[in-house]
């Protein structure tokens, strides 16, 4: 009894106390919750990292008939499976971080409750086993791009410099599912149909978010100005843009994105570690 304590654990005191440097002692446990995310959720399928190249095939395969089909949707005369294709990936990737971080606190409490370890590792590690999915849905668009571009319709692609900002706009695509994530998994320690409303929401926002349309055929100037307001819009249009030569560029909008980016991650720092307190009295 009378042995000095090797590791003291106390309550944060402050709610912007986010101790990087505790994180990245627990850079093992993230590695391994990254790896744990990725082989479980397709280990016992029959396809198994497949559905990462079937489910986009799939939804744009769907898109073509409905909104390309029978809506005539217009996509700037980029072929359609490259225009679908460049929207999907970089939606999944938001949104799947984003929704299977909502229940961060719930589906984890028994082992929250068991043992110590900063609890934004749990988050994290899952905005960032998705990179993998990510990878693969852009090595997907990549080989339809070459098909297009050096085969099918080489005049009709016009690939420029801003291409090389896909580094920047997936780190801003992960800021933002990961501050969503943590607001929404904070929200749902009390109030467990805020899951239902997310799922209603994402529906929702993917039809606000220049995925199946090109933004500029939003002729409406106080429309256009709203979509804009998404901070995810940029992001889409600027990765058309590079990658396809279409689309709306613009450096005050992606600016306008980084800046929603970082008051978004301020605002969920403050609310995630306020709840993680005393979230097991509520879960």
């Amino acid at each position: 009894m009378d042995a000095p304590w090797t590791t003291v654990i106390q309550p944060k005191e402050r709610l912007l106390q986010l101790n990087l440097r505790e994180v990245w002692q627990y850079r093992d446990l993230c590695r391994i919750l990254v790896r744990r995310s990725i082989t479980t959720q397709y280990k016992q399928t029959l396809l198994g990292v497949l559905w990462f190249v079937i489910q986009p095939l799939l939804t744009t395969v769907m898109y073509m008939v409905v909104f390309g089909g029978i809506a005539g949707i217009p996509t700037d005369g980029i072929p359609q499976p490259l225009f679908y294709l460049a929207g999907i990936s970089l939606w999944n990737y938001f949104a799947d971080s984003m929704t299977k971080n909502a229940n961060t606190f719930v589906d984890n409490a028994s082992v929250f409750g068991k043992v110590y370890f900063p609890r934004i590792v749990m988050p994290l590690s899952i905005v960032i086993s998705h990179l993998l999915r990510l990878a693969i849905q852009l090595a997907l668009f990549m080989a339809v791009y070459c098909v297009y571009r050096f085969w099918l319709m080489p005049d009709a692609i016009q690939t420029n410099v801003y291409a090389l900002l896909l580094p920047l706009l997936v780190l801003m695509l992960a800021g933002l599912s990961l501050a969503f994530s943590m607001l929404f998994s904070s929200l749902t320690t009390k109030y467990r149909d805020i899951q239902v409303l997310l799922s209603f929401l994402v529906g929702l926002w993917m039809y606000a978010t220049p995925v199946i349309y090109p933004l500029g055929s939003i002729t409406d100037s106080r429309l256009h100005r709203l979509m804009m307001l998404n901070p995810v819009s940029s992001i889409v249009e600027a990765f058309r843009y590079g990658m396809l030569g279409v689309g709306e560029f613009s450096w005050g909008g992606l600016a306008y994105s980084f800046g929603a980016m970082t008051v978004l991650l301020f605002v969920a720092l403050l609310v995630f570690n306020k709840v993680q307190r005393d979230f097991m009295d509520h879960v």
